[in-house]
Order: structure tokens, then C-alpha cells, then sequence
């Protein structure tokens, strides 16, 4: 066990493994997970990344389209390229479509995140 935690100390966090990217899936969580997410990302550093591979992208746009759309982010870079990824160790390589968006804070966002913490304690107080 001490080995492992070793090795994974001397890793290198390269490019590809930044800590404010969300890699969206379109099965494993609901839309607004990943839009909850983004806006934690954004509070924490200013931007957020979201790459999507194949049929995740439609989720990946979506999600950018709603934080576009209510204030929070503008768009910073879309980025497009296609990967080549493997089934099992010696399976062929099948290209993917992959989407990269990298979203950044509006000068409202702090101002509209406040105004969205008040109106979920308002509505605990109700309950």
C-alpha cells in the first residue's frame, strides 16, 4: 500500500489532468449535476473546463449553453479534435469525437451565485 501512495506522489499532473476539467458523461449523472459542478469549479478557479467524448458531447454543449444562458460563464475556447481510443489492450484503435469548452466567470457570477444561495435558504426555511 505505501508504494502505491509513493508512486502516485512522484506522478506528474500533466496538461491533459488539470484540476478545474469535468469530463461529462451523458449516463452516469443528471444534466444539472454537471451544471452545479461547472459553477463550483468557477467559484473555486475562475474557469472551468468540460470535455466530452462521442455522444457526450450533446450533454457537454448543453451544459455550456445553460451557464452561457443564465449569466454565469462566457466562453473562452472550443476546441474540437478526434482520438483514437481502444476497447481492450489489443483491439484496434477506434477514433472518437471529442469536444473541449473551456468556460470562464462573468463579472455577474459572484453576484448571482449569492442571489442563488439566498433563494435556496429562503426555501429551507419554508420546509
Amino acid at each position: 500500500m505505501e508504494a502505491i501512495t509513493e508512486g502516485v506522489k512522484k506522478m506528474n499532473v500533466s496538461e491533459s489532468q488539470k484540476r478545474n476539467l469535468i469530463q461529462v458523461s451523458n449516463t452516469k449523472k443528471p444534466l444539472f449535476f454537471y451544471v452545479n459542478l461547472a459553477k463550483r469549479y468557477m467559484q473555486q478557479y475562475n474557469d472551468v473546463e468540460l470535455s466530452a467524448l462521442g455522444m457526450a458531447i450533446a450533454t457537454v454543449v448543453t451544459v455550456a449553453e445553460i451557464l452561457k444562458n443564465n449569466g454565469f460563464a462566457v466562453e473562452k475556447k472550443i476546441r474540437t479534435l478526434t482520438v483514437d481510443m481502444r476497447d481492450e489492450a489489443d483491439a484496434r484503435p477506434v477514433p472518437k469525437a471529442k469536444m473541449e469548452i473551456l468556460l470562464g466567470k462573468t463579472e455577474k457570477f459572484d453576484e448571482l451565485m449569492a442571489a442563488e444561495a439566498e433563494e435556496r435558504g429562503e426555501a429551507e426555511e419554508q420546509n
